[in-house]
């Protein structure tokens, strides 16, 4: 089996299950409740990548904590990202001098 079958045939292989489902989806009805599930897979996955983060970017845990609380109060008022980024780290700042 020389390279280029050896390639479309993985090729083959690979694609087949990405466009299969685009064929079938159309026709299920997927319920509110799964789709209002799978909507929140985003932010688990974001939160899951960020918290550790959150944690060892500074000299201590309890400062990323703190660092984190704010800037989820940030988000809840719904301020811009920028300046939630922003202020989150300006306020890490103003912590590590304080402790």
């Amino acid at each position: 089996m020389n390279i280029l079958s050896l390639v479309l045939l993985l090729a083959v292989v690979n694609i087949l299950p990405r466009i299969l489902p685009v064929f079938f989806i159309g026709k299920f009805v997927l319920p509110d409740i799964f789709i209002t599930f799978l909507n929140y897979i985003p932010i688990a996955a974001l939160g899951v990548l960020i918290f550790p983060g959150i944690l060892y970017a500074v000299e201590t845990p309890l400062q990323g904590i703190f660092g984190g609380i704010f800037a989820a109060i940030l988000g809840i008022f719904r301020v811009p990202l920028f300046f939630v980024v922003v202020l989150s780290v300006f306020f890490i700042y103003l912590l590590m001098l304080i402790m």
